[in-house]
């Protein structure tokens, strides 16, 4: 049997695989540690790494006991007490070993502390998780395309030759090549064998035959073993690819009844629907709506730091996010969805005409409306109006936000993936 010692000397990413070996072991500690920093971050760091801390208990390997029952035996080294042939009586159950309260004097282990990478935290932060009913529709106007092996060519880049390929082009070469010369080498020395048989080696014809035999060995030694004509290079060509297009629009309520503590929230979770798009996706649009009296479509360093505010018409940003979809965003080619953050107050003859314009408007175009009602402790009436939304259009979902702890199992909600059967 072989055996390999590895006297390689440590790499920064020797323990790599040990590292990724316990992350799946304690995944759903991990998990639950990341979901209960995120109400503690500021918006604008979230993308960072953090320090998680699993609890001693849960590091514990699971160990072999003996029950209550059977026979063994066991060595045990001298003492005083007794000797061999004496029966032994077994300790009372769960004597002999600390419980997991500790011991007596209230020692106890320290939890186990370690550090996530910024791309471990984001992954577990949004491990299963997905944008609903995502199709192919038509190529993008800049196609998305994917490089693809296309055979071989004779022409290429030196980090693209493929050898063994090379290989059977020389070898294929030299037997053509080689091959009459070969022929005509083998019938000069069956020729020449004849001749001594009959013993005319010293005969002109034998030395003519010599000398052909020379000039065939010759001929043949001059084939190149490797020639630049052999040299094959692996190809790959550009293929275009159906991209899935999608956009994303952004919708948060600025008005007056919208106070600091209310618009943080929002922007946290706006924050995290960031971050999420963009590392998940990479052709996707988004546009940020704010809105109050009047709706305004803005860039993202505005949607998250502007501080207009007034009334509430919230009709206004669903108006104005219908003529972007009209002029930019046609339906055969993009799958569009939307989010909207909103303390639920609204005037009340402009709830049920949200409602109306959703209904007939807005859900024929989209993939997914996804609507955040934030610390409204009673339904206010957008609620009210989105709930009959909700009933009668599968696409719609709605959900309520009343503290930072909400924020991520909310989010995870609304946009878990689906598991297909």
């Amino acid at each position: 049997m072989s055996q390999f010692v590895d006297r390689r000397l440590s790499g920064k990413n020797r323990s790599a695989v040990n590292r990724q070996r316990f992350l799946r072991r304690f995944k759903g500690q991990i998990r639950k540690a990341v979901a209960d920093v995120v109400s503690g971050r500021n918006v604008t760091d979230l993308e960072r790494g953090e320090k998680i801390s699993i609890p001693a208990k849960d590091l514990q390997e699971p160990v072999f006991q003996y029950g209550p029952g059977g026979r063994r035996s066991i060595i045990h080294p001298g003492n005083k007490e007794f000797i061999a042939g004496d029966r032994v009586d077994r300790p009372e159950s769960g004597s002999g070993q600390r419980g997991s309260e500790g011991s007596p004097d209230g020692e106890d282990m320290d939890e186990f502390v370690f550090e996530l990478s910024k791309e471990e935290f984001m992954n577990y932060f949004f491990e299963d998780l997905a944008l609903p009913d995502l199709v192919k529709k038509q190529l993008s106007a800049v196609p998305e395309v994917k490089r693809m092996r296309a055979g071989f060519t004779s022409d290429g880049s030196p980090a693209n030759l493929h050898v063994a390929r090379s290989m059977k082009q020389s070898i294929g070469r030299r037997l053509a090549m080689s091959s009459t010369p070969r022929q005509e080498l083998q019938e000069a020395e069956e020729r020449l064998a004849e001749l001594a048989a009959k013993g005319q080696d010293d005969s002109p014809e034998a030395d003519s035959l010599r000398q052909e035999i020379e000039s065939l060995k010759a001929r043949i030694a001059s084939v190149p073993f490797l020639d630049t004509w052999d040299l094959r290079y692996s190809n790959r060509v550009d293929k275009p690819q159906p991209a899935s297009q999608a956009v994303m629009f952004c919708l948060m309520d600025v008005s007056g009844s919208m106070d600091e503590e209310r618009k943080n929230i929002a922007k946290r979770f706006f924050m995290l629907l960031y971050l999420f798009l963009t590392r998940s996706y990479e052709h996707i649009d988004l546009v940020f709506i704010r809105h109050h009296t009047v709706a305004k479509e803005v860039d993202e360093h505005d949607f998250f730091n502007s501080r207009e505010t007034g009334g509430t018409v919230v009709s206004s940003a669903l108006e104005l996010m219908h003529q972007i979809i009209r002029k930019r965003y046609p339906i055969a080619g993009w799958n569009i969805y939307a989010a909207q953050a909103s303390d639920g107050d609204n005037w009340n003859d402009d709830s049920p005409y949200c409602r109306d314009l959703l209904i007939n408007s807005l859900l024929p175009l989209l993939q997914y409306y996804a609507y955040v009602e934030i610390k409204a402790e009673n339904p206010q009436s957008l609620w009210k109006e989105y709930e009959y939304v909700r009933s009668v259009s599968p696409h719609f979902t709605l959900q309520r936000i009343l503290s930072l702890e909400d924020i991520y199992p909310v989010f995870r909600e609304l946009f878990r993936k689906k598991v297909t059967k």
